[in-house]
């Protein structure tokens, strides 16, 4: 899993994770409502040694916007050098998010491979925004497990509980969030 050995290839001191609130750039239907994807990542990493659950972005009213998380995080921990932990997929798209300069001014980026997404296409990205220096790739096991992976098993009527941690499974199941009972 990317947050474990993020932490432990960056010597990492401490984790944030932040499910995301109100997402600007793309359609929710068919997710989770916030405060259960909030829900789930407390049952997923609450019990991690390092590793705090925030609700900073759900609990915010509009659209979420990294580059406003951060600053809350950077305005909470002043001192604290900030890594935004991410696949090399997502990475290479920065050039489309939201004031993508000021995320590079607060973060770097620690970027784990994604297949469809090689390490070239992300630097070629990060070079043309002047911040090839705001960038580290780290290795991690390819595991082809994913939230979307989960939600398509669970929405075609296949297993997936196998590939959660047990007290997610049971809220999935138990609060019926992506529309299919098992």
């Amino acid at each position: 899993m990317l947050l474990a050995e993020a932490g432990w290839r960056l010597e990492l001191d401490r984790t944030i994770v932040v499910p995301t609130g109100e997402a600007w750039h793309k359609d929710s239907a068919g997710s989770a409502p916030g405060q259960a994807r909030l829900s789930l990542a407390e049952k997923a990493f609450g019990t991690w040694a390092g590793v705090e659950v925030s609700g900073i972005e759900v609990d915010r009213e509009g659209p979420s916007y990294t580059c406003e998380t951060l600053e809350l995080i950077q305005s909470a921990n002043p001192d604290s050098q900030i890594f935004l932990l991410t696949g090399s997929d997502t990475a290479r798209g920065i050039g489309n998010w939201h004031r993508p300069e000021r995320v590079l001014e607060m973060a770097n980026f620690a970027v784990a491979p994604r297949s469809g997404a090689d390490r070239e296409s992300v630097s070629e990205v990060f070079e043309g925004l002047g911040a090839g220096d705001r960038l580290e790739f780290f290795e991690m096991p390819e595991v082809g497990i994913s939230s979307t992976l989960v939600r398509e098993r669970i929405g075609a009527g296949r297993p997936w509980k196998h590939l959660v941690p047990h007290e997610v499974a049971e809220m999935i199941d138990n609060e019926d969030l992506y529309g299919r009972k098992q």
